[in-house]
Order: C-alpha cells, then structure tokens, then sequence
C-alpha cells in the first residue's frame, strides 16, 4: 500500500498550555476546536505518546516526536531507577512533575506502562528510555 500526506519524525504542532521550558517531557495530543495541539497529561493513565522537543508559549508552535519503539529517548527522570524498570507517567497533581516518567510502583493501582529504563537514573536526570507502549499494567493490593 502506497500512502501520502503522512508524518515521520519530528512535527510542529501549536501548544495547548505554556510548554516552555519542558523540553524532554511527554506529551499527549489533544485539540482545540478540531485544531490539533498538545498538552502535559492530566492523569498517570494518559497516552501521553509525544516526547517534546522544543517547547513553547501556549498557541505558539512546539516540536513533538512520536514514542516509538525504534528510536530512543532521553525522557525527564520522577525519583530513581535501574535499566530494565517499567516507566509509567509520574504524577501530575504536582505540576513540576507532568510529563515526566517514574518506575512503576509496586503499589496497588492502574499504571500505564510507556517505556523501560535503559540506565540507572536519579531524579532529575534525563533518562535514556526505550519506548515501549506495554498498556495499562493492574497490581492488585
């Protein structure tokens, strides 16, 4: 099958909110009117599958590469992790931390799993991660 008017890679997309200075962070595509812009997620559930790359004002243009399992990422680390971990969204009640990743809890609750930890990671740091969309993963108390 032969396909046009596609997108790869890198695309600019308006910002929803003032994204400036989250570059790094994962975003999540959402619209405004059937205008297309993006976000910081508002919950840990969120398909938050865009990693920005160049931030910007709300309304203005912002760069976001899709989360794809080919390519790499250097994603903002939530607390520590060692290679191998399950990612999931950390919490976005605390505003300094949306759109960044944490390892999974092992608390009882809903975690949609976006990536795994290809090194050891400290809070703060910009983690190497290999994308990889498991889902929503349950633990059970």
């Amino acid at each position: 099958m032969n396909q046009s008017d596609t997108r790869v890679g890198t695309f600019p997309v308006p910002a929803g909110q003032d994204l400036t200075g989250m570059e790094g962070r994962l975003v999540v595509l959402t619209h405004d009117s059937g205008v297309p812009e993006v976000k910081l997620p508002a919950t840990v559930n969120d398909p938050a599958v865009y990693l920005l790359v160049d931030g910007n004002t709300d309304g203005g243009l912002v760069s976001v590469q899709p989360w794809a399992a080919n390519v790499s990422a250097r994603v903002a680390l939530k607390g520590t992790c060692v290679p191998g971990d399950k990612l999931v969204l950390a919490d976005p009640a605390t505003p300094a931390d949306a759109g960044k990743l944490r390892a999974q809890p092992v608390t009882a609750g809903k975690w949609f799993v976006l990536g795994l930890a290809e090194e050891k990671g400290a809070d703060g740091q910009a983690l190497l991660v290999r994308p990889v969309v498991i889902g929503l993963v349950v633990i059970s108390a």
